[in-house]
């Protein structure tokens, strides 16, 4: 896409969810790091039903550092694969405790090498805990869009995310991913997505091949 067509495309975005934000409910860095990691393979409506019975006992890293284990997999239960999940979130929470003064860093290097945190985890964090918009966390959202619209044609996120860095300037990089699962929820659904009366059909590869 040229110019033109990206503003106009981000436009149409922002013009159709004013007020897109981050969908994951949060008080602190610490908090949305927790929700975020819990949202791989989960919804964040889940998540949200979740967290508020967590935080309400445990919201520190010292907390989730000495919480026993099981009771840990038990809580975080409903969000799936929670042995792993589990088992991430207490050594994250152990190594914030003891190299980072129980702070979350703010860099994308500190990030991603903490366990269970990769560059999409670390890009929410990053933009909605710091307001730093590093790069676009590619969720399923933005993946499935992106291929339709031909905007990428990788499957790998990071692939993905690179193709798009390319694309969108670096002023819009701090919008693409929320209005991108707003999209996602609302026409571009992964069953049945609404096409005919898609705000973005004009740009969208997959529609003008259905078109055809």
């Amino acid at each position: 896409m040229n110019n033109k067509k990206i503003h106009d495309f981000m436009n149409i975005l922002k013009d159709t969810y004013p007020d897109a934000k981050c969908s994951l409910d949060f008080t602190t860095p610490f908090e949305l790091l927790i929700a975020v990691i819990l949202s791989a393979q989960c919804t964040d409506e889940r998540v949200n039903k979740t967290t508020p019975i967590i935080f309400s006992t445990y919201s520190t890293p010292e907390d989730f550092a000495n919480i026993d284990l099981n009771e840990l997999e038990n809580l975080i239960h409903p969000c799936g694969f929670y042995k792993n999940k589990a088992k991430n979130i207490k050594a994250c929470s152990k190594i914030l405790v003891e190299k980072y003064n129980s702070k979350v860093p703010n860099t994308m290097e500190d990030l991603i090498a903490l366990p269970g945190v990769g560059r999409k985890t670390a890009n929410v964090v990053l933009l909605n805990a710091f307001g730093i918009a590093e790069g676009i966390a590619v969720d399923t959202h933005a993946k499935r869009i992106s291929n339709r619209i031909g905007l990428s044609s990788e499957t790998d996120p990071q692939k993905i995310e690179q193709d798009l860095i390319k694309i969108f300037p670096k002023e819009y990089l701090k919008d693409i991913n929320h209005l991108f699962v707003y999209h996602g929820r609302n026409f571009c659904t992964a069953r049945n997505p609404k096409c005919d009366i898609c705000t973005l059909n004009k740009f969208c590869k997959s529609f003008k091949e259905k078109t055809l």
